[in-house]
């Protein structure tokens, strides 16, 4: 199979490559062409994911194909966009048609449950590397962005913290667990599911947004240093799972929910008035902190003293002394 059948026969073909509102152009050209109303702007984000680095290899490709577009999709999330489509660069090192097949499956429903269309991309021979670029649509001068926090914000989050980390030593083969606690964490680490529809809620709401990918300390940092102020995390206010407290225990699960990457869920902060009508809408948002004046991310015990630890998520280049 060459390589312009492998593109007709997994990716062309799918029904996410199909034409839909917003692509007047898609696969089969030199570019796609998309379409973007009047008064809205075109937000736009690539994430590349590296096999031995952002995921096992080798691992189920059924999975990875679901886990490849959320994590790209989550970005939109974060910008308030409304999903558009997306672009795929696969590059692989031989050419497998059932993995191929199991890949392009997850693929398309996860695109599917982001409304993303599939226009375009490339196909090349190398050690196997992913690369998802997606857009997105946002009203003009609405888009979420890191800074912008205001000194008496509340800081809060999406949804439970620290669940794909706890997956991490499954996902490796490194412990097993009871379906019942191994289950729901492995869910979170091959499937998140983009917050879309809360970063539409947050335009013209939230001061300043984004998505958790390194662990939420490091990730608060963004948004500190973009707005210029402090974020004051609540040590005991972290929303923890049960499955994720049973399998690390206390200590360790407030550590994969602060320095953990992987979460997709997003942080962001929110005028206090702001926040009964948010809570309303959706119920799974917690408020975790508030926004001082400062720099910084500050994380706090119940009587207000400071135990930030030094390990505050990852890098892929740590800085040197």
């Amino acid at each position: 199979m060459g390589e312009f059948e492998l593109i007709r026969n997994f990716f062309a073909a799918a029904p996410c490559a199909q034409a839909g509102e917003g692509v007047a152009l898609g696969i089969g050209d030199d570019c796609a062409l998309l379409s973007v109303p009047a008064g809205e702007q075109l937000a736009i984000s690539t994430d590349t994911l590296v096999a031995g680095v952002h995921f096992a290899d080798p691992c189920d490709p059924f999975l990875l194909g679901q886990r490849a577009l959320a994590v790209a999709a989550s970005d939109l999330a974060a910008m308030g966009a409304t999903p558009l489509a997306f672009t795929l660069a696969l590059t692989l090192p031989h050419n497998d048609a059932s993995w191929l097949q199991a890949f392009a499956h997850g693929l398309n429903l996860m695109a599917q449950h982001c409304a993303l269309r599939l226009v375009g991309g490339d196909t090349t021979r190398g050690p196997l590397c992913l690369t998802l670029t997606v857009f997105g649509r946002v009203p003009t001068g609405q888009a979420l962005t890191r800074g912008g926090a205001q000194v008496g914000d509340l800081l809060c989050v999406g949804g439970e913290l620290g669940n794909a980390a706890g997956a991490l030593p499954l996902v490796l083969g490194q412990r097993t667990a009871e379906p019942a606690i191994a289950e729901p964490l492995l869910e979170h680490y091959w499937s998140p599911k983009p917050q879309l529809a809360l970063g539409q809620f947050l335009r013209n709401k939230a001061t300043s947004a984004l998505d958790i990918s390194d662990g939420l300390l490091a990730d608060c940092g963004h948004i500190a240093a973009a707005s210029a102020v402090r974020l004051q995390v609540a040590h005991d206010a972290l929303p923890l799972s049960s499955a994720l407290r049973a399998f690390l225990g206390q200590d360790g699960a407030h550590q994969a929910a602060l320095s953990g990457g992987d979460d997709y869920v997003l942080a962001f902060t929110l005028p206090a008035d702001e926040w009964p009508g948010l809570l309303a809408a959706h119920p799974s948002v917690r408020m975790i902190g508030q926004v001082l004046a400062g720099q910084g991310v500050l994380l706090v015990d119940a009587a207000g003293r400071d135990i930030t630890p030094a390990r505050r998520g990852y890098q892929h280049f740590p800085e040197t002394p």
